[in-house]
């Protein structure tokens, strides 16, 4: 029988969700497999079972010395049928692809940082911090890898990104009790928008520095990308927003420390990429994550319910009240290019 060389295509949250299925079949077979990642091998570096395994596409010679002696399998999760009825997520559905046993309960990804990325993860936020004058940070990731900039605008036709107008505002809002860390592939000229507060936008990171830094964090808040799957692999507590696409394929609305917000749900039809195009949903779906200004307030209110929860478990009624306190003061101003809070 030979052996297999598994090709990984797609993003680098693909890759993620694909490790624990690989670790199972390392533990489960004797099969001397390799894994071909089109996107990158980020996120395999360093893994103990995985990384003398994987391989990027260019690799000199890959496919004489690698491939040709191979069957090469291709898993989809999208097309494992466990998945488009919203019975499983990535990480089930990699499994079910790899290993053939059905869904079953698989241990979180795990992503090893060396020294050096851990530094760069803890001196920004050291960094942070201190240019803040606030304790706790928040890594805030508003858009996936659907957006796109039209000169002013940024949008997400696939209804997985917020709204620029709402990202504004949740910069605004948090950045009353959090420094703000924005992770993002556009920089955006916050003082245009008449936002004074200091926001970290770090630039020329890699992704994994990027999980350094979520790592480091103490809160993650974002949308259906990246960002919450290192969020969930590094234990770390979050809020994540969903639109066109159900928590239930996408994110882990079982892991305790997450606080999914639902955008889509009733209004939103499933998305069968990677099956078929299908311009009905996508027209459906265009604009499901934009908010009014009550549901943004309920959504902060979610994210300092659950940092509380998560900060300071023994005290995180109090930890609550005091958030909502300051809410409600509604005295305090901004200091015009400090973005320090007064009364």
């Amino acid at each position: 029988m030979r052996s297999k060389a598994f090709f990984i295509n797609g993003g680098a949250g693909r890759v993620i969700c694909s490790i624990p299925a690989f670790e199972k079949y390392a533990e489960e077979t004797d099969d001397d497999f390799i894994i071909v990642s089109e996107g990158g091998t980020d996120f395999y570096k360093g893994h103990p079972l995985l990384h003398n395994k994987v391989y990027d596409h260019w690799h000199k010679d890959l496919f004489v010395d690698k491939i040709k002696n191979r069957d090469i399998e291709t898993p989809e999760p999208y097309r494992i049928w466990e998945y488009y009825n919203q019975k499983c997520n990535l990480s089930e559905a990699f499994d079910i692809a790899i290993n053939k046993k059905g869904k079953r309960k698989l241990d979180k990804p795990t992503i090893y940082f060396n020294s050096d990325e851990t530094i760069i993860g803890k001196n920004l936020i050291k960094e942070v911090t201190e240019k803040t004058e606030k304790e706790n940070t928040i890594v805030f990731q508003p858009f996936g890898r659907g957006v796109q900039s039209h000169g002013n605008f940024i949008i997400d036709s696939s209804g997985r990104s917020f709204d620029f107008n709402n990202v504004l505002e949740f910069i605004k809002k948090l950045g009353k009790d959090f420094g703000i860390i924005l992770m993002s592939e556009f920089p955006l000229n916050l003082e245009a928008e008449g936002i004074n507060i200091p926001v970290a936008q770090p630039r020329d990171l890699n992704i994994r520095q990027w999980a350094s830094i979520i790592k480091e964090s103490s809160y993650f808040f974002g949308c259906d990308s990246v960002g919450q799957h290192i969020a969930y692999s590094c234990n770390k507590p979050g809020t994540v927003v969903v639109g066109s696409t159900f928590a239930e394929n996408i994110s882990y609305p079982d892991y305790e420390k997450f606080d999914i917000q639902d955008m889509g749900e009733g209004k939103r039809i499933y998305d069968p990429i990677r099956i078929t195009m299908d311009e009905v949903c996508n027209r459906n779906n265009d604009g499901i994550m934009r908010m009014n200004d009550l549901i943004e307030d309920v959504i902060i209110k979610s994210i300092k319910t659950n940092f509380a929860k998560w900060h300071n478990i023994e005290n995180n009624v109090n930890k609550v009240v005091k958030f909502e306190q300051i809410e409600k003061k509604n005295t305090f101003k901004l200091q015009t290019g400090t973005g320090i809070i007064e009364k």
